[in-house]
């Protein structure tokens, strides 16, 4: 990524509220059946793959005894954590936002009442039209744009434009309450919990969301980005969990922070491989042996400090965290020595969406350079961010249906892991196998399909996976479409005015040449501007083999 560059009252339940209840219980036979044949793979025939299979790999990653050890592995809970729904920032006050979050289809809405953002089931308990689509009315609520219906920071329905204001109060009816989920706004992000029962309501008095350090510091900058991403959630972290793909993958796109000393940057750091005695071969990509360890490997994450100074942490099930400041460190940034130190820290956020579909939200802080933020707008960050997304979105795509096809069960068996280079992709593959059963418990029935590959220009396309949710991106793609009409404008009343001259005095040699000059240049410039355009808003192709 680039280095310069998350109040509930008694509601309704929420939809597929009895599914929801079963996947979050211990699971019955037929899951218990499903669970004990992935628990021993090498009884399921193996699918062929492309690329032959070494006995290698399951050396590199060891499996569990068997069952009844799998069993007594802790659970990984994942309808009790805290998930973003999206930075603030990109948030409009004066309209609803729809996202899909574990599976959930949820909207977020500012609750002028009460000062707070609120997130609710997407869909209105009337006829079941998405509230992402509504409006706020005149009174602060949500209004539902089918027949009108509006709801109030609870839920509740206030409004029913159909019903006779005589007649019986049928907006009272707890039918006509849509779901709630608890939410809070920290560290510059809305956080939204999965579970709508009346139970839930004060989670947040038992359970926050993670605390970002460094974000709400006053001596720091914070960038965000956001993306939605056409690969799963698991496949998200394994590759952010894989600093020795960079020198390849995004060749050309990765460089050291300018604003950074050479012993500063942890993105940085990660091109200073470690020395290699003996190596009498190079390649011009430059990449070379990362060495690692895994430590405080449980089911809340594990932390991977590596030779090179950086460390990464991974908080289970969102967060991965690149930080320049040692691991026991990282919870104490307010301190003045700290605080003197150039540091930099990019969190890495991955979202579940539904199968085969991920969303990141990315924030970049530092403490050096902060002057870059008052001059260079956040729209620009966000074009390297795209770029390198891009850069390896199709290979992820097609990686993970190749997954599929072997089974992610036999993932160990699948691939061939050798070096230390891969310690964090590994031990998030023995997280997500010993605490997860390789599987994400989605909160609302999802068919667990993968989608089918669509063409390039809708599996890259920026435009709705970013622009569209990016504040910044949509406010500069307004105004560059503006500025490209006012050149061509500009081009088209320049000649009109030489039309209009020709054969008159009013100009000279010299005045008719500088008109010509700046009908070309204008409409040159509305040219340039249109591929720039369509190349960062919308799409641009990347071909490895011309990088």
């Amino acid at each position: 990524m680039n280095p310069i560059s998350i109040l509930l009252t008694p509601r309704a339940r929420p939809l597929f509220q009895l599914q929801l209840r079963t996947s979050a219980s211990a699971p019955n036979s037929a899951r218990a059946a499903a669970a004990a044949s992935r628990l021993a793979p090498a009884r399921r025939p193996r699918a062929r793959l492309s690329s032959p299979v070494s006995a290698v790999a399951a050396e590199t990653l060891p499996l569990s005894g068997g069952a009844d050890e799998e069993e007594s592995e802790v659970r990984f809970d994942w309808l009790d954590q805290w998930y973003p729904f999206a930075p603030v920032c990109d948030l409009d006050p004066g309209a609803p936002h729809g996202k899909t979050v574990l599976g959930l289809r949820v909207v977020a809405w500012y609750d002028r009442a009460a000062d707070d953002w609120r997130v609710f089931d997407d869909a209105c308990p009337h006829r079941l039209a998405p509230l992402s689509e509504g409006r706020i009315d005149g009174k602060g609520r949500l209004q539902c744009v089918y027949h009108g219906w509006c709801f109030d920071g609870r839920g509740s329905c206030q409004f029913i434009p159909q019903a006779p204001a005589l007649g019986p109060p049928v907006h009272k009816n707890s039918k006509a309450c849509v779901a709630s989920y608890p939410s809070v706004v920290q560290n510059g992000i809305l956080w939204l919990y999965p579970r709508a029962d009346t139970e839930h309501r004060d989670v947040l008095q038992r359970k926050r969301p993670p605390f970002l350090s460094q974000i709400d510091d006053p001596s720091f900058v914070t960038i965000y980005g956001i993306r939605d991403l056409p690969y799963g959630y698991d496949v998200l972290l394994e590759n952010l969990m894989d600093p020795a793909h960079v020198n390849y993958a995004h060749k050309g796109l990765m460089r050291d922070p300018p604003a950074l000393s050479p012993d500063a940057g942890a993105i940085g750091s990660l091109f200073r491989w470690t020395e290699d005695p003996g190596r009498v071969e190079f390649d011009v990509e430059g990449g070379g042996p990362v060495k690692m360890k895994i430590e405080e490997a449980n089911v809340d994450g594990f932390l991977a400090p590596q030779e090179n100074g950086s460390h990464y942490r991974y908080t289970a099930p969102c967060i991965v965290s690149i930080s320049t400041l040692p691991a026991e460190a990282e919870d104490e940034a307010e301190e003045k020595t700290n605080k003197k130190k150039p540091q930099y820290t990019q969190r890495l956020i991955c979202i579940p969406v539904a199968p085969g579909r991920s969303r990141l939200i990315s924030t970049s802080t530092r403490n050096v350079g902060i002057w870059l933020d008052k001059i260079i707008p956040r729209w620009f960050y966000h074009i390297g961010l795209n770029t390198v997304l891009d850069s390896d979105t199709y290979l992820l795509h097609v990686e993970e249906r190749n997954f599929a096809a072997a089974g992610v069960e036999n993932w160990q068996r699948a691939v061939y892991v050798p070096t230390s280079s891969d310690g964090m992709v590994v031990a998030f593959r023995n997280w997500f196998r010993k605490h997860c059963r390789n599987q994400v418990d989605w909160a609302a029935p999802t068919v667990d399909q993968l989608p089918a590959t669509p063409t390039k220009d809708k599996l890259m396309e920026r435009y709705w996976s970013h622009v569209a949710q990016c504040t910044s991106c949509s406010a500069a793609l307004k105004a560059m479409k503006a500025l490209e009409v006012a050149l061509q404008a500009t081009a088209v009343a320049v000649v009109m005015f030489l039309s209009i001259a020709k054969g008159t005095p009013v100009t000279t040699v010299v005045q008719k040449t500088a008109a010509v000059s700046l009908a070309v240049l204008c409409f040159a410039a509305s040219r340039w501007l249109a591929s720039f355009i369509e190349k960062n808003f919308y799409f641009q192709d990347y071909i490895h083999a011309h990088k």
